[in-house]
């Protein structure tokens, strides 16, 4: 068995989705071609089927981050395009929605049509990608998700911007873009407000628990090799303890969602519990194997070496102290009190 099970009814081959994944070695490339197949079948969040979607994106992640760092998104991209009722699109899809000091991406109307002009940070794998859905600012002060073709020669990558260790081979840094004509995707400010936003979050703790898993199967190979003294056992108690309360948090969010519980307000609130359980658990995970295996696995494996570097700069997307100040604040605001 090498799928990442979390008890969804659905049957999907998660075994085969796993030595898909892993033969890719981290390529790009593959995993672009695989993202095309698995957009073919992998469910919609909110479907009556999320649990089989996360379980798909902790597979491709146990097997490799990087694979799941280009699929997720793709993903993600097709879930928002159905959200925002657009038909049939092809190709590959990224989304670039992050915001950082200094940059700015701005959105015109302008004979007829929309542009975007600015620089957009984060923009993973922007040169190898058909199509993205980006975020920008509109004249009315809100920000506004347009559908942009990355192919056209007014979309510059900004080159020498990422030296990354972890996920070395999904390049995210900035694009340049002067005029590039857009379609918009949902009205201003909808791509944030909507439901789909909370559960996409979700979706990416999926892909952290799969990395997770990764790891603690190594521990576990290395467990096996020789038999554990209580140090080594007590490691393994504690990966079981991180893993399962990691898996009970996306499976109860799962449910959540696909009954209509997560949406607005408390479909964020939700969103941030989660990820914040399921950082916590890599975390802990990412320390526990360290300690279990010493400098070996980092120094001579490239698989394990890799997966350490890519989880920790995957799940380094939640804002640590900055997301529970947020959370702390929603609770606060809470009447009656939650607990």
């Amino acid at each position: 068995m090498t799928g990442v099970f979390l008890g969804a009814a659905d049957a999907l081959d998660l075994d085969g989705l796993y030595r898909e994944a892993h033969a890719s070695g981290g390529s790009p490339a593959d995993a672009l071609v695989l993202a095309g197949r698995v957009g073919l079948f992998a469910p919609r969040p909110g479907s009556g089927s999320t649990l089989a979607l996360w379980e798909c994106l902790a597979t491709l992640a146990a097997a490799d981050l990087t694979v799941a760092r280009v699929i997720e998104p793709h993903l993600d991209a097709l879930a928002i395009l159905a959200e925002a009722r657009v038909p049939d699109p092809e190709g590959t899809w990224g989304v670039f929605a992050a915001e950082s000091p200094g940059t700015r991406l701005q959105a015109e109307y302008d004979d007829g049509g929309w542009v975007l002009s600015g620089r957009k940070p984060w923009c993973s794998l922007g040169t190898r990608l058909d199509r993205a859905l980006i975020t920008a600012h509109v004249p009315t002060g809100g920000r506004r998700a347009f559908a942009v073709d990355l192919s056209r020669d007014s979309v510059r990558p900004v080159a020498g911007t990422w030296v990354s260790r972890g996920l070395a081979a999904v390049d995210s840094g900035p694009l340049d873009l002067l005029r590039v004509p857009a379609e918009p995707v949902g009205d201003e400010n909808w791509y944030l407000a909507r439901d789909g936003f909370a559960w996409g979050g979700m979706g990416v703790a999926a892909c952290w628990y799969g990395g997770a898993v990764g790891l603690a199967r190594r521990v576990m190979e290395t467990a096996r090799e020789r038999e554990p003294d209580q140090i080594g056992l007590m490691h393994l108690g504690a990966i079981d303890v991180a893993l399962h309360r990691a898996a009970a948090v996306l499976k109860d969010a799962a449910q959540a969602v696909d009954n209509g519980e997560a949406k607005g307000k408390e479909g964020a609130r939700l969103a941030a519990r989660v990820r914040s359980v399921v950082v916590q658990s890599a975390e802990e995970i990412l320390s526990v194997a360290a300690h279990a295996m010493g400098p070996g696995p980092l120094v001579h494996e490239e698989e394990h070496a890799r997966r350490v570097a890519d989880l920790q700069v995957y799940i380094r997307q939640h804002h640590a102290e900055r997301d529970s100040a947020s959370l702390g604040a929603a609770v606060l605001s809470l009447d009656p009190v939650p607990w």
